[in-house]
């Protein structure tokens, strides 16, 4: 019925609903309730999300079982570059698409786009860079 490719991408969903919940409840409650800026918003779900996805997906959706310091280099690598690519990308794009907007609305509109490009370009960095299917079963 399912692939094993499509198996991955089930596990990561899930591992992606759990870290979602832990780091989305964190990000906006540090922007709305405690009026923390964007940027410290976001970055504080994806450091605790992080830290959550890179334990579960290594050995839960991956099966990586490889040791050293090469996977976590490589999945730091991952969420950086996700990261500064799906939230750089998200503010500039909401504040030009909702100007008429309130500020706060469209923080909040870009914090989301930015969870929803990160997740898609994460999903194919740590599949194909950070646990690559090479080095899964390294002793």
């Amino acid at each position: 019925m399912f692939s094993w490719a499509d198996r991955k991408l089930i596990k990561f969903l899930a591992v992606g609903v759990l870290n979602t919940l832990v780091g989305a409840t964190l990000m906006f409650l540090l922007y709305n309730a405690a009026h923390c800026p964007y940027w410290f918003s976001s970055s504080a779900n994806y450091i605790v999300g992080s830290l959550l996805a890179y334990v579960l997906n290594k050995r839960f959706t991956f099966e990586n079982q490889s040791r050293g310091w090469r996977p976590a280099v490589r999945f730091i690598a991952v969420i950086a570059v996700c990261y500064f690519a799906a939230y750089g990308a998200a503010k500039p794009l909401m504040e030009w698409l909702l100007s008429g907007f309130s500020a706060s609305f469209r923080g909040n509109a870009a914090l989301a786009l930015g969870m929803i490009v990160f997740t898609a370009l994460n999903y194919f960095g740590q599949r194909y860079f950070a646990f690559r299917e090479d080095e899964r079963h390294e002793p």
